[in-house]
């Protein structure tokens, strides 16, 4: 299936539909800086309402449609595990660490990423560090058991970094406490997600320092993407950014697929970013050509 520049893109952060009264937000959100629905509707300004009978096969026809072959999905959803079993070459899993609103259960989380691991043959890990409670920085201990499994297990972790959407304090995700991970974790992978502002630069600046560290387009509209990323991809940077959506959460896939053609990109950069880092990250085969 060939998309955009004739690539097969795979999408670092891809989704399905809400059944309709889902509740969205995030639980430690006061009522007072909550959206109608999603948790930084502030932020967005088209996001997706449909209530489809099938969220997985909605998701796959939009893929199909648009040219995304791989989509890379939380286990927090049914729908993820249930749309790996059905399309194994389309959906790729994460387990997703720490609740929402709740002290992480470290010694828990770690035997769920084994499990997982072992049944689904996930591909990843993630978390939000601003989502627990009490918040977790980056570079806190609590996480250093998730860091030392996903390099037993050989697991890229993907990480929000900088300031948050949702309206609550930020300091859990700054850029600098990167750092002090990758010294201590050499051989682990890291995708930073959501941006990374306003401390792109810096960003750019740890990536060019430590080998294992990388950033997701997620959750941005291409026309947003930071300059200083583009910058970087098109130079010293083209095997460190990956290319990341945000449907349906709260951007439309054929959006975010019009805007990517105008993103200001060398020809050279075009399949890295849209697959082939993404396809090494996450260790999936090329496409069969």
């Amino acid at each position: 299936m060939a998309g955009l520049k004739g690539i097969s893109i795979v999408d670092t952060m891809i989704g399905f539909a809400a059944p309709s009264g889902v509740d969205r937000e995030i639980p430690q959100v006061k009522s007072a800086h909550r959206g109608s629905a999603h948790t930084a509707d502030y932020i967005f300004t088209e996001v997706p309402d449909d209530d489809p009978d099938d969220p997985i096969t909605a998701t796959l026809t939009e893929m199909d449609r648009l040219g995304v072959g791989v989509g890379l999905v939380n286990t927090g959803r049914p729908e993820a595990i249930e749309a790996a079993r059905r399309h194994p070459a389309r959906f790729v899993l994460e387990t997703h660490v720490g609740q929402m609103g709740r002290p992480v259960d470290i010694v828990s989380e770690v035997r769920r990423i084994r499990a997982e691991h072992a049944e689904y043959g996930t591909r990843a890990v993630s978390f939000f560090p601003v989502g627990p409670v009490p918040q977790v920085p980056v570079d806190a201990a609590t996480w250093y058991p998730i860091y030392a499994t996903c390099v037993e297990l050989g697991l890229p972790v993907f990480v929000n970094a900088g300031v948050p959407g949702p309206r609550v304090p930020m300091a859990a995700q700054r850029v600098e406490g990167f750092d002090r991970v990758c010294y201590d974790f050499p051989e682990l992978v890291i995708v930073m997600r959501h941006g990374a502002e306003p401390w792109t630069h810096l960003a750019v600046k740890l990536m060019l320092k430590w080998p294992g560290l990388h950033y997701s387009t997620s959750a941005f509209a291409p026309r947003h993407y930071p300059s200083a990323i583009v910058d970087y991809a098109n130079t010293r940077g083209v095997e460190k950014i990956l290319y990341g959506g945000y449907f349906p959460m709260a951007l439309s896939l054929e959006r975010i697929v019009a805007e990517l053609a105008d993103l200001p990109l060398r020809d050279h950069v075009w399949e890295p970013f849209l697959a082939g880092n993404a396809r090494h990250v996450l260790g999936l085969a090329s496409p069969l050509s």
